[in-house]
C-alpha cells in the first residue's frame, strides 16, 4: 500500500512543485536571517555551535516526503516515505516549513502514519506570541475546515488581537519552542469562567503538504523518565 501512494502521489508532488521550493526558498531566507541574528551575539552563536559532549544540539530533524494524506475526514492522517530504519519513533512530533502538522502514530520499517493536527484528539501546547507567557491548548475538534483550529483555556486578562502569532510552547518534548502555528482570527469567544478561546488560522497547508520535518528531541527521553519518577513519588 505504500508503494502504491508512493507512486501515485508523485504527480501530486511535481504539481505543487513550484509552491514547494518557494516555501523552500522562503525557510532559506527565514534560516539566513536567524543565523545573522546569532553571528552578531557571538558568545551566543559560539555555544550553538559547540559539537562538544557538553552542549549538544538538542534537535534533529528528518526530511521525509507525503505519500498519503487525508484533510476532509473527522479524523485525518498522513502516511510519510520514513520508518523505523530512519530514526523515526512513535510520538515524535512533526513539522513543514511553515507549521505544525501532527504526531507520529504508528511506524513500520519504511513508513511512519502521522496523527494530523487536523484530528479530534491532537493537542499540543501553544503560547501566544513569542514574548507572552499566556499558554492555551491548540485543537481541531469537531472543526471540518483544514486550514482552521481553536486555541482553548486563555487566561481572560491576556489581551488578544486580531491577526497575533501563535507559537509552540516548548512545554512537549515533541516541538521546540517558538514554530509558528498560525494567526488569531477571532477573539470574541469566551469559554467561561476564568478563561476564552480564540479561532486561529493555521500557517500549515494540509491540502498541499508533500514534505515534512520528523523531530528528533535527544533529551525527550531523559525529560519524560524524570517527569514520570517525579509523579510516582508524588503518588
Amino acid at each position: 500500500v505504500g508503494s502504491f501512494f508512493t507512486k501515485f502521489n508523485s504527480w501530486k508532488e511535481y504539481m505543487h512543485l513550484a509552491e514547494s521550493n518557494k516555501d523552500l526558498l522562503d525557510e532559506n531566507a527565514l534560516l539566513r536571517h536567524q543565523l545573522q541574528e546569532l553571528r552578531s551575539r557571538d558568545t551566543l552563536f559560539e555555544a550553538l555551535n559547540t559539537d562538544s559532549l557538553d552542549n549538544p544540539s538538542r534537535y534533529e530533524f528528518i526530511v521525509a516526503s507525503v505519500v498519503n494524506n487525508s484533510v476532509h475526514q473527522k479524523n485525518n492522517y498522513i502516511t510519510i516515505n520514513k520508518g523505523s530504519r530512519d530514526g523515526i519513533q512513535k510520538d515524535m512530533g512533526v513539522i513543514s516549513s511553515t507549521g505544525v502538522v501532527g504526531t507520529v502514530l504508528n511506524v513500520s520499517p519504511n513508513f511512519s502514519t502521522i496523527k494530523s493536527l487536523l484530528h479530534k484528539t491532537e493537542k499540543i501546547s501553544v503560547s501566544i506570541d513569542s514574548t507572552s507567557s499566556a499558554f492555551g491548548s491548540l485543537v481541531w475538534g469537531d472543526n471540518t475546515e483544514s486550514r482552521f483550529a481553536m486555541v482553548r483555556d486563555i487566561p481572560n486578562h491576556v489581551k488578544l488581537y486580531v491577526g497575533q502569532p501563535i507559537y509552540t510552547s516548548g512545554f512537549s518534548s515533541k516541538f521546540p519552542k517558538g514554530i509558528k502555528v498560525g494567526y488569531i482570527v477571532q477573539t470574541d469567544i469566551v469559554s467561561g469562567g476564568s478563561f476564552k478561546d480564540v479561532r486561529i488560522l493555521l500557517t500549515t497547508k494540509f491540502e498541499k503538504l508533500t514534505h515534512v520535518y520528523i523531530v528528533k528531541d535527544k533529551l525527550a527521553k531523559e525529560k519524560v523518565e524524570l517527569e514520570t519518577l517525579s509523579e510516582q513519588n508524588d503518588g
